[in-house]
């Protein structure tokens, strides 16, 4: 029972440590990266892959538990990939538009710096549900 909580969680944070450990070797080290919603690899995609996986292993991978896990998995995914990176350029874009109105100190102090990295590429998704696989599979297995 408690695999079901403690796996997901574990592959979720392997995520943001790996996250955290090759941001801080390409740019200084910073503990906002532990909290990153972007990066290599996807932590929402580590967590429900991995969340889907165990309810398969444990329940069985005919279980109505896997479908729920699958479909929340589906729904993760999609979001991280889609709509979150919209989001991500749309910050970025107001970013540059109110940068570039320079004389207006109005919207500076009105309009706080959006973040620009909220979403994931495919590439960084694949690699946190890969993560979320094998982690959910060692800790069946090994536990």
């Amino acid at each position: 029972m408690y695999n079901i909580l403690i796996i997901p969680l574990v592959a979720g944070a392997l995520a943001q440590i790996i996250k955290f450990i090759i941001r801080s070797n390409q740019q200084k080290i910073s503990w906002r990266y532990v909290f990153a919603y972007s990066g290599m690899p996807s932590g929402h995609s580590s967590i429900v892959v991995s969340l889907a996986v165990i309810l398969g292993l444990e329940a069985g991978f005919d279980s109505p538990l896997f479908a729920v896990g699958a479909i929340l998995a589906l729904i993760v995914i999609r979001d991280a990939l889609g709509i979150r990176r919209y989001l991500g350029q749309h910050g970025k874009m107001l970013n540059t538009l109110i940068k570039d109105l320079d004389e207006d100190h109005v919207l500076d102090r009105e309009y706080p710096h959006l973040v620009e990295q909220i979403g994931h590429t495919p590439a960084q998704v694949m690699a946190g549900s890969l993560l979320g696989l094998i982690v959910s599979a060692l800790g069946y297995f090994l536990l």
